[in-house]
């Protein structure tokens, strides 16, 4: 099913059949010796122990084919490995790519941001990765691909998509509560549909056109629906459902406030989010997105929360 589906898909499952047989191989040979060992050199069988000398050239034998079975399984992997590593070719797409707590945001050379990595078959893209927080790692099960994203380090890693279709991306590497839920998609598009896709700003306009909607997008695009529900379920922080026009009890400066939910307070909360910590929930689990958001994105965040109160500035 994934033999062919990028550059790298059939050098890694060529090293995988390799290192995977000979692990079997010895595996089943190992474990059937024993069982007959056990059989046939049993106490009942053998009450009297014989004594055996030692073979030079048995030890010789066991020692070197290992060996060299070890370094024929090292070498496959280690040049499966290597082009996963290497410089990605010139004419490669170059993808910005912000891993953080719990989402994934990928922006084009034109500036187009997206929570979904959208690629043309056959061509290649570099992913320029970085995270804002915690250590992350990008995997693409049907890639064969999969690199750890340091806080304060570009890292690179590149592809080339062979087929189209959607394929998932995850985090795979443990980084707080909400990890299992880090997973978006990798859409391979023909090489027409994606430069429609690339100049496309019908999406922009409908957004526009929709109360809340942009505001909604830039939500899901920094991750906040990963901690914030939309339907009043709890998470890691209060959910955004009912919560705007609404007085709410917090902890500020070592004592309990009630504070209306309004402009005010949802700027701060986004700017200094350890100021004001709405009762119940833990300080320190969210940054602050200061010089990340702007005052315009806020009002746009501000106005899908009133849609989604039952009151209204």
């Amino acid at each position: 099913m994934y033999s062919n589906l990028s550059n790298f898909s059939e050098d890694i499952n060529t090293s995988f059949i390799v290192i995977f047989s000979v692990i079997s191989f010895f595996l089943i040979a190992i474990t059937v010796t024993i069982i007959l060992f056990v059989i046939k050199y049993r106490e009942k069988k053998n009450p009297v122990p014989t004594p055996i000398e030692g073979s030079v050239i048995l030890e010789i034998i066991w020692t070197v084919i290992p060996l060299g079975l070890v370094i024929g399984m090292f070498y496959y992997g280690w040049m499966a490995w290597i082009p996963t590593v290497s410089d990605a070719p010139e004419d490669a797409i170059e993808v910005k790519t912000t891993a953080r707590m719990w989402s994934w945001l990928f922006e084009y050379e034109n500036g187009k941001k997206t929570d979904t990595l959208y690629v043309p078959e056959g061509k290649p893209v570099e992913l320029q990765m970085t995270s804002p927080d915690v250590l992350h790692s990008l995997y693409i099960p049907a890639y064969r691909i999969k690199r750890d994203i340091i806080p304060g380090r570009v890292t690179n890693i590149w592809f080339e998509p062979r087929k189209t279709g959607s394929y998932d991306l995850f985090c795979a590497e443990y980084c707080g509560l909400q990890h299992a839920f880090m997973i978006t998609e990798v859409k391979v598009l023909t090489q027409e549909e994606f430069d429609e896709w690339y100049i496309d700003t019908t999406a922009v306009v409908k957004a526009a056109a929709t109360p809340g909607a942009e505001g909604l997008q830039i939500l899901r695009m920094n991750g906040c629906i990963a901690c914030h529900s939309l339907d009043g379920s709890k998470l890691v922080g209060p959910s955004y459902k009912g919560i705007w026009g609404h007085e709410v009890e917090v902890e500020k400066g070592g004592q309990k406030q009630t504070l209306l939910v309004d402009a005010e307070y949802i700027r701060n909360s986004i700017y200094n989010p350890d100021e004001e910590i709405v009762v119940g929930y833990s300080k320190g689990l969210m940054r602050s997105y200061q010089g990340e958001l702007t005052d315009e994105d806020i009002d746009k965040i501000i106005v899908y929360l009133e849609s989604l109160s039952d009151k209204k500035e």
